[in-house]
């Protein structure tokens, strides 16, 4: 216990130089922290609606009408009301991670433009999702702006799962690992898990968990577009069976063949959760599970297309100032 708690310590003391002094190693690890917080937002958006939460702090910046931070109200629930306003509290956890992705990204030697353009994606995209925040209060958690404020989300998830990639590879050109039509399967099946997310966020739309009980809901049948959402899912786990016998067939890399199957792995345990809650009449707990599964599939997509590729080998942080002071006495 002793020792855990000094090596808690010992990175505690090195956090702000892994930000101000970075290296790619150190930048990775806050991009898997970018990673982490992003997809945990999601699911405490999900508890949020599926508490009846969604207008527990009823405007917006303030929690409530003369405070930013919640008071009693004799209309909302304190519970509701501690709920909605710990989710807007993550946001700012979300902005401090951001911050030292593009901090650590700027500070890198040498500097490597793709990583802070990614890196860029993170404290802007929290303001955006500040800015649309408020515009789902005000609009009494529309499901258009609801679902909008979920895939804002994924995005940030997505930049976030590049940048801890490239943070861990060279800065060569993409060498494909595997066959030019697996990497375009690769590619289909990110756009089929993209409209999988859409069709998704169109479901929780129609579904029963609105969030309040003054919220809108999308006009459709919720039996219709559950079977669609089902379709699409064939269609991904289907994608996801033909990437996995095809880098089988081929002996790709290993790295690519685990990331598929992990994959896979997710997408069936997920798909055995949809089942489950929509038979058991959406229970919330199970909602909340379905929305991190959803995450997880994002994530997992993500990684394993970009198994399918390769930049090199990452330059030890050594070499790298090497040559760029090399550079710098020859200029």
């Amino acid at each position: 216990m002793n020792q855990l708690l000094d090596q808690a310590r010992l990175r505690a003391v090195n956090l702000p130089s892994s930000v101000w002094s970075p290296t790619p190693r150190t930048l990775r690890r806050w991009a898997l922290a970018a990673v982490v917080v992003n997809a945990g937002i999601t699911v405490t958006g999900a508890a949020v609606r599926v508490t009846g939460s969604g207008l527990g702090c009823p405007t917006w910046p303030r929690c409530t009408p003369d405070s930013f931070v919640p008071v009693a109200h004799p209309e909302i629930s304190p519970v509701n009301m501690a709920v909605e306003f710990g989710n807007r509290l993550l946001t700012f956890v979300i902005l401090v991670v951001g911050l030292a992705c593009l901090v650590a990204a700027l500070r890198l030697l040498p500097r490597r433009k793709d990583l802070v353009r990614l890196a860029w994606i993170q404290p802007l995209g929290v303001a955006a999702q500040g800015l649309w925040g408020g515009l789902v209060v005000r609009s009494a958690l529309n499901p258009v702006t609801v679902s909008v404020h979920f895939l804002i989300s994924i995005g940030m998830l997505a930049a976030a799962v590049a940048l801890h990639t490239r943070a861990g590879e060279g800065d060569g050109p993409p060498e494909p690992l595997v066959h030019r039509d697996i990497r375009r399967l690769g590619f289909a099946l990110v756009a089929a898990v993209a409209v999988l997310l859409v069709a998704g966020v169109v479901v929780t739309g129609t579904g029963p968990h609105s969030g309040d009980a003054v919220a809108s809901r999308f006009a459709f049948d919720i039996e219709t577009v559950a079977r669609i959402h089902a379709d699409v899912v064939y269609l991904v786990v289907g994608l996801t069976f033909a990437l996995v016998f095809a880098l089988h067939i081929t002996r790709a890399p290993a790295a690519a063949r685990r990331a598929a199957l992990t994959l896979l792995g997710v997408e069936l345990a997920q798909g055995v959760i949809g089942y489950v809650q929509y038979f058991l009449a959406v229970p919330a707990f199970l909602v909340g599970l379905h929305v991190l599964g959803s995450t997880l599939v994002w994530i997992c997509t993500l990684r394993a297309v970009y198994a399918l590729r390769s930049r090199g080998p990452l330059e030890s942080t050594a070499d790298a100032r090497d040559a760029l002071g090399s550079a710098t006495a020859r200029a």
